[in-house]
C-alpha cells in the first residue's frame, strides 16, 4: 500500500539530484525568474471581492465566511442595506492576509459568490498594517483580477 508513494518519493529524490550533479540549479531566482506552481489551475491566492452587475459588491454580510475561516482572519461590520433586494450588506470588510492559511474555506462557504482567491501571488508589504486588506483594497483586487475568470480544475468541480 505505501510502496507505490514510497517509489513516487525515490523518483522525485533521484531527479532533483540528477539534475544538481548536472550543474542545473533547482532552486528558481525570485525577481529574475517567474516561478513555476505545480499546478496553477488550483493555485489559491489574494483574496478579492465581487462586484454584482450594478457595481455594488457582492457581498450579503452573512458572516459566513469568518464563521469557516479556521484561521479567523475575517472581520466583517454589516449594515442595513439601502438596496431593496438584500437585507445587509458589509460597511466593513477587512481579511488579514497574514494570518490567513489560504484554505479557501472562506469562498466555499459564500452562498452568493462574494469572495474569491486569485491567482496572484506576489503580496508584499512593508508593515503589518498593509497587509489588511479592507473592503476598498479587495475591490480593488477585482478591479485588476476581474477579466480573469477564476481557474478551478475538473477534480474540484470546475470547468477548465
Amino acid at each position: 500500500m505505501y510502496l507505490p508513494m514510497f517509489v513516487q518519493g525515490l523518483t522525485t529524490t533521484f531527479r532533483h539530484l540528477s539534475t544538481s550533479v548536472a550543474g542545473k540549479p533547482v532552486t528558481t531566482s525570485y525577481p529574475d525568474e517567474e516561478p513555476e506552481f505545480g499546478n496553477p489551475l488550483i493555485y489559491r491566492g489574494v483574496h478579492r471581492l465581487n462586484k454584482d452587475e450594478q457595481g455594488r459588491v457582492k457581498c450579503v454580510a452573512c458572516f459566513l465566511c469568518a464563521t469557516a475561516c479556521p484561521a479567523h482572519c475575517i472581520d466583517i461590520i454589516g449594515v442595513e442595506s439601502p438596496w431593496p433586494d438584500r437585507e445587509k450588506y458589509p460597511e466593513s470588510f477587512a481579511i488579514d492576509e497574514l494570518r490567513c492559511i489560504y484554505c479557501g474555506m472562506c469562498e466555499e462557504a459564500c452562498p452568493v459568490d462574494a469572495i474569491e482567491l486569485t491567482s496572484m501571488y506576489n503580496l508584499t508589504g512593508r508593515s503589518r498594517e498593509e497587509m489588511v486588506f479592507d473592503k476598498e483594497k479587495l475591490l480593488s483586487v477585482y478591479d485588476e483580477t476581474k477579466d480573469k475568470e477564476p481557474m478551478k480544475s475538473k477534480q474540484l468541480g470546475g470547468t477548465v
